[in-house]
């Protein structure tokens, strides 16, 4: 039996208690930083936790409180200090590294992300596993694929009667971009696709033929790593 740790050592208890492989230090030296989840990229940065909360546990709490990478970006210095487990030198090197991120998206062409197969997309997405509503954003691409940026079209159930193709299609228009990933997470944890998810593939499928904007793909995010896309499994892509 495994003694039971003091309060002032909780946190460091319970991070020991992950295998060392699983850690995301040793998984991003194993796999490289595209194979981590948002928390655990967050949590390299955030570097330790505190008192009855290991720093994945912070981490993913920053992520769910203020609904993904883009919420806590928007989040103030002023707000940001006041989390509970965020100080002032954490809320800088966050920022900082937030800034970072920020400026390669609106950098050259050739500088951005590319995304060369579903797990590229769900990778850059992986922040949505973690979202207690159900989101749709889109990956806007360029003609050789490249991420000139990701929309958040809808917060909410998504399906046929709540989307519109128009408002989906809106900010892939404005950027001018060539084709579009799709994606929407199953608050669950189950990703398989519902008969819905398969309708609005379909509906989004025929409207970017007309506007001459690829839709190359649908993905329906789970829990942790765990995604589906709908167009290798051939659903609404005929």
């Amino acid at each position: 039996m495994l003694p039971t740790p003091t309060c002032p050592l909780r946190a460091e208890y319970l991070l020991n208690k992950i295998e060392k492989s699983d850690l995301p230090r040793e998984r991003m030296k194993r796999l490289g930083p595209a194979a981590l989840k948002n928390e655990e990229l967050l949590a390299i940065i955030l570097r330790t936790g505190i008192k009855g909360e290991n720093v994945l546990d912070l981490a993913e709490r920053l992520l769910r409180e203020n609904r993904g990478l883009g919420g806590l970006a928007r989040l103030p210095f002023s707000e940001l200090t006041r989390v509970k487990g965020i100080g002032t030198v954490k809320a800088i090197e966050l920022q900082a590294a937030l800034e970072l991120g920020r400026r390669l998206s609106t950098s050259a062409p050739e500088d951005k992300p590319v995304v060369k197969s579903p797990a590229d997309a769900a990778n850059l997405l992986s922040d949505m596993s973690v979202m207690e509503q159900e989101v749709m954003r889109a990956l806007l691409l360029d003609t050789k694929n490249h991420v000139l940026a990701i929309s958040t079209v809808y917060t909410g159930s998504v399906n046929t009667t709540v989307i519109r193709v128009a408002e989906l299609f809106k900010a892939a228009i404005r950027q001018n971009c060539s084709a579009i990933i799709v994606a929407h997470n199953h608050p669950s944890g189950d990703p398989t696709p519902s008969p819905e998810d398969v309708a609005v593939t379909s509906e989004l499928v025929k409207a970017g033929k007309i506007l001459d904007i690829d839709v190359l793909d649908h993905l329906v995010i789970g829990a942790g790593q765990k995604f589906v896309s709908l167009k290798e499994r051939g659903l609404g892509f005929s």
